[in-house]
């Protein structure tokens, strides 16, 4: 089935409306590899520079919020450590959650973008105003995707969707500035 994917700059103008960025954790945060010690804890990696963007996507007024099919400690623990307060575990339902933070926030789904890797986000998708896939996504979640990144998940593909955003509302080169001085 061939999608037609927007261009580069109806992306741009669907970026420039975004209060909100969504964001999937195994695939998208982590490269999706699932580590377990002998006693059942479980690993996961997050890239630093996926956090640093998140930090400074947030600093420019974007909310970030995470909504994962899965339950981990290590996600609740990573995002206290960068201020995320809408943080959803254990949705495989992800569309309630999304609906949720919409109210909270007042925000329409065309004012959200969501990224992700697997077929369990293909029904956010659908749903939010600019839909992501990162580089080593599911072939049928890239194909459905308005833009896929050029990195991969937990590659550094949250830091290019963060500096994308502010690059397309404008806010990038103030961020950049803060680090020249």
């Amino acid at each position: 089935m061939t999608v037609m994917k927007p261009s580069l700059l109806n992306i741009t103008e669907k970026a420039r409306k975004l209060k909100l960025l969504i964001l999937d954790v195994d695939g998208v945060l982590t490269d999706g590899k699932l580590f377990f010690d002998n006693e059942g804890n479980e690993y996961k990696s997050f890239h630093a520079r996926d956090g640093h963007g998140i930090k400074l996507l947030r600093q420019t007024g974007v909310e970030v919020a995470i909504i994962s099919g899965r339950k981990s400690n290590s996600v609740a623990l990573r995002m206290k450590s960068l201020g995320i307060e809408h943080v959803y575990q254990g949705h495989e339902n992800k569309v309630s959650a999304f609906n949720e933070i919409l109210q909270k926030l007042d925000l329409t789904p065309d004012q959200a973008a969501h990224v992700g890797d697997d077929l369990l986000d293909l029904p956010l998708m659908t749903r939010v105003g600019l839909s992501i896939a990162v580089a080593d996504a599911n072939f049928a979640v890239i194909e459905r995707a308005d833009w896929c990144t050029q990195l991969s998940g937990g590659g550094g593909a949250v830091r290019e969707v963060c500096d994308f955003i502010m690059q397309a509302q404008g806010r990038f080169d103030e961020i950049l500035t803060a680090y020249l001085k």
